[in-house]
């Protein structure tokens, strides 16, 4: 396997294999799309050396997000009724000297070992929803933590600028996940 040799066949049998050897060299994969009025659709991937229990682990001990991601300022479960979860955020989200704190009520539903969907119910986005999916494979060694999100703020902020931030802010918050991930799955060991 050769590390940073990029596959430009767009086939998607290319692209799947092109995007495996990626996360095997422990590349963040990121990709943006603008979608019609003014959403902007983001998605992110990494390999967390750990096994899939603890990155379910790491990713819904919602009460402790704001210790785990940066970013993340406050998180708290208001209400869990079996696998649906109501959570308050605050978060800070910008870039450079323009920074705003960000609130927002997310409605989650959790299939366990498999994904959490989530959607706001109230908060400063007009549109904010999407969902978390953690897989294995018979080719990777760990668990794959993917994220899927169409992202659209109340506030005024371009598309341009939203991206900007989702593509500077998701490796990060991938990175953090894995790292909590793999600590706990040490801790077990």
């Amino acid at each position: 396997m050769s590390c940073g040799k990029r596959v430009t066949d767009n086939s998607t049998m290319e692209q799947h294999s092109s995007e495996i050897s990626r996360l095997k060299c422990g590349e963040t994969l990121v990709n943006l799309a603008f979608l019609p009025d003014d959403v902007v659709k983001v998605s992110g991937k990494i390999l967390i050396d750990a096994p899939i229990e603890y990155v379910w682990k790491a990713l819904t001990d919602y009460d402790n997000l704001n210790r785990t991601l940066p970013k993340v300022v406050a998180s708290t479960v208001v209400e869990r009724k079996g696998n649906e979860v109501v959570l308050d955020q605050t978060g800070r989200t910008g870039i450079f000297f323009f920074e705003k704190t960000v609130n927002f009520r997310l409605r989650l539903r959790e299939e366990y070992l498999k994904n959490v969907t989530f959607e706001q119910v109230e908060g400063d986005f007009s549109i904010y929803r999407g969902e978390w999916n953690v897989e294995t494979s018979d080719t990777l060694k760990g668990t794959i933590l993917s994220y899927h999100a169409e992202i659209k703020p109340l506030f005024f902020a371009p598309p341009i600028l939203v991206s900007f931030v989702q593509w500077q802010d998701m490796p990060g918050i991938l990175r953090a996940h894995k790292k909590t991930a793999e600590a706990l799955s040490a801790e077990a060991a």
